[in-house]
Parts: structure tokens; sequence; C-alpha cells
């Protein structure tokens, strides 16, 4: 960010929003799996949307001038640097069928039945509020695989983006911002956060547990493994070893159609619960807690990370990724807006320095804190254990 501020980049800085809302309605939309390998009039697009003639043009034509979108002899396509990022997994190249688009509802829900959200347990959840989405409807791509698309992140960050416009209120407030349903829906929008932290997690996996040795151990506990994305790197990086899951029931079907053809399959069990609410599967050496700290006050974190201690082997080993701050708390920048992000979006979450996450490990049983990978974002990673007696 510039030190220097003058009055052009503080305008600059405010007219960033356009862009990524332009972005935003893109994913919500999925206008380039619409596009596909296809050539669209603004007309046959509106027609896929069931969409405004008028405002769909303008829409593209901001999209086009932004490159995210090709215009030609007044029709759209998908630049071909684009394809592999923004196009689903499961739309055919050879044609893009309209029936996704078509049933999309037409109605924005504001906020889930009773007005309450649900009690949150997965990977890196800011916002996993919904049942999944029926395995196979969004097929997931394999962590040891090419590069998963990332739309369905923009997506989530849609959603995130709607929560953020409400800052103000939240400050006021202190309390987070109404959930809004995306145009897709609140089922499509859990699906989508899920894959989303697929799509994030995936290219760096193998590489961040590898920079941690691997880890020695006999049995994994991924706490909120989500769809498995951690787990299935440290199987590979340990081939001995076994692994359990434990996430909320609905994740399973996820973890099921990840795991299909794996030959990790077998070493791999999911335990369905609610680390809120229930005790953690027993008989693990290795915790694994993958951006599930951020949202979570330093309360809830001990009281998780006390759950873990006794569900660890003596001497086993609890390992943090997060977002880890500097005492001053305007360090790293990334770290800083998170908190922001938790704000709007958790009743108590936020990002902390590692000196606040050993006085809640050491409060939970664990000895020897240390913070063994530093990074400015949300890889940083820390480690330490319950003693043998």
């Amino acid at each position: 960010m510039p030190s220097d501020w003058d009055r052009q980049k503080v305008l600059e800085l405010a007219n960033g929003f356009r862009a990524a809302c332009l972005l935003a309605a893109g994913a919500d939309l999925d206008v380039w799996s619409l596009l596909g390998p296809d050539r669209l009039t603004a007309a046959e697009v509106t027609r896929r949307l069931r969409a405004d003639l008028r405002a769909t043009t303008v829409f593209l034509d901001a999209l086009a001038a932004l490159d995210l979108l090709k215009k030609e002899d007044n029709r759209y396509r998908v630049p071909d640097s684009l394809r592999p990022l923004l196009i689903r997994a499961d739309t055919p190249e050879q044609k893009c069928s309209e029936d996704r688009f078509l049933s999309a509802p037409l109605s924005v829900a504001m906020v889930p039945p009773g007005g309450q959200a649900h009690p949150v347990s997965g990977t890196e959840a800011e916002r996993p509020i919904l049942p999944t989405q029926p395995a196979g409807e969004q097929p997931i791509v394999s962590g040891s695989g090419p590069e998963p698309p990332i739309l369905p992140m923009l997506q989530h960050l849609a959603n995130v983006l709607r929560a953020w416009s409400q800052l103000a209120w939240v400050v006021r407030a202190g309390i987070p911002a109404p959930r809004q349903a995306s145009i897709r829906g609140f089922e499509a929008d859990r699906a989508a956060f899920l894959e989303g932290m697929h799509a994030l997690s995936a290219p760096i996996a193998d590489q961040l547990v590898a920079e941690l040795g691997p880890p020695k151990f006999r049995h994994l506990l991924d706490v909120g493994g989500a769809t498995g994305t951690w787990t299935l790197a440290f199987l590979r990086a340990v081939p001995e070893a076994q692994a359990t899951i434990f996430d909320l029931p609905d994740a399973r079907p996820l973890v099921e159609a990840r795991l299909a053809g794996s030959p990790l399959r077998d070493r791999i069990r999911f335990v369905g619960g609610d680390f809120y609410r229930d005790a953690l599967p027993s008989g693990a050496d290795f915790a694994w807690l993958s951006a599930i700290a951020h949202q979570n006050s330093r309360q809830q974190n001990r009281e998780l990370f006390a759950k873990v201690w006794v569900a660890l082997e003596p001497g086993g080993r609890i390992g943090i990724r997060d977002v880890v701050m500097q005492p001053c708390r305007t360090r790293p920048l990334q770290g800083a807006l998170f908190a922001v992000n938790m704000l709007v979006n958790t009743e108590g979450g936020g990002t902390y320095t590692f000196q606040e996450f050993a006085e809640d490990l050491q409060s939970a049983g664990f000895c020897n804190p240390q913070w063994v990978i530093q990074r400015e974002d949300m890889n940083s990673v820390l480690l330490a254990e319950k003693p043998r007696s």
C-alpha cells in the first residue's frame, strides 16, 4: 500500500470495488462456464441467463473492458488464459448446457430460515453454514492432479464481499453481518466454499507438508478436514501412516468423492461430528488444524485445543496452519484484513499473535509451542507437543 497518500490515490483505492464487484457477479452468474468454448452475442447470453438484455450487455462490455472476456464482432468469448481458472471443472468443452443457468433462482434469500447461523466446522470455515451439495453434482479435482479452477473461490469471495459491504454497521453493532445467499442459493454457496478451500490448498499442500519434514506420525487426525485435501498431502508424504478426518457429517459425500479410486482410500476413515460439541476421535499421534483457529475466539480455541490434547496419544503433536500476527497487529497486512473478514462473518473469530497461540496451547496442556513456518499469509504453521507423562 502507498505510504504517500494523496487525493487521487485515495479515490483509486475507494473505486477498487468496481472491478471486484464485476468479478464477483461474473462468478455468481457463472458467466465463463456459460460461455464455455462458444462465442456468443449479448442476446444469446441473456437468454441463457434469463436476464435483461440491456443490463447483460453493459455487464459483458465491462468484463471485456477488464479483459475478463474478449469481445470480437459483437460476440463474447472466454480468453484462453482464463479457461482453466474460471470454467467449472464439470463443464464439457464441446458443449455448454443451458440447464444449469435456466435453473438458477430469480430471487435472493437474505438469511437462512430462522435467521440464525448454524454451527461451523470445516476447513478454513468462515461461512460453512449450509448442507453440502450432493456428491457427484460438482466433481472434485484431486490434490495431486492439475490445479483446480478458482471459480468456486471467487463465488465464495462474492459472499464475503456482501458481508464486507456492511462493515460500518458491524463496527457500530458489534455483531456479524446478516448472512445473504447469492443468486445461486445457500446450498450452492456452501458447495462453493468447500471447493474454494480445496482450490486454495491443493496447489500448496504437498510443498508445505514437505517443509514440515514431513512430520513423523503413525496416525493423523485432521480436525475439520472437510474434503481431505490436507489428509491426502500428509499421507502421500508418510506412506506408512493412517488418517482420520473429523468433520460435520455432511462432509462425508465430499470425502468419498475425493477418495474414489485413490490408492490412499483404505488408509483413511471419516468420523462425523461437531468439534464444538463432540469429543474428538482418539488414537492419533498428530493432529492437524488447517485454518480453523481464526474462526474461533480465544476461549473457543482453548476449548478445542483441550479436546485435541485429550484425543492425542502421549508424546503426540498438534499442528496449526493459520495466519499469525505480529504483536502490533497491523502486520502482516493480509492478517489485519482477514481479521476484518472474521469480524463481519463470525461471532468471535479473529487473527492471533504467536504469543496468544502459545498461551492458548499451554492452557490446554501442550508444551514447547514453536512457530516453525513463518509466512505472511494463511500458511504459517505452529507445532506443540503433548507431554509423554
